[in-house]
């Protein structure tokens, strides 16, 4: 299911983000602000967005194989249900990140020259 999305070069959005490896990459457990992380290491905001956009599709792929896990048996119900809430947070954090591109798209097209 969420294998078909390989890479965020796939997204309509985001194709000048350039591809990102989603089977490669690590997903780190410290939360860091995404503005002070770009600022601090002097990121491009491009590469941060790529990077978080790899995390919330990493933290899906293991919320869906925890769930076959739950289903098999091999995991609790606990670890199922911490996997599918930070899945969820982060799909939630990523659409609301889009909507606000997307409200700034809209007042950028709509500005005066």
């Amino acid at each position: 299911m969420i294998n078909s999305v390989q890479n965020v070069s796939n997204l309509s959005m985001t194709r000048a983000l350039g591809a990102v490896d989603t089977e490669n990459s690590v997903s780190s457990s410290a939360t860091t602000m995404p503005g002070t992380a770009g600022a601090a290491s002097g990121l491009s905001f491009a590469s941060v967005m790529g990077s978080m956009a790899t995390d919330t599709v990493n933290s899906l792929k293991s919320a869906e194989s925890m769930s076959f896990a739950g289903i098999k048996g091999t995991a609790t119900t606990r670890e199922v249900v911490d996997s599918m809430l930070q899945a969820e947070q982060a799909l939630q954090t990523a659409i609301a990140i889009r909507d606000k591109v997307v409200t700034a798209f809209l007042e950028v097209t709509r500005m005066q020259m």
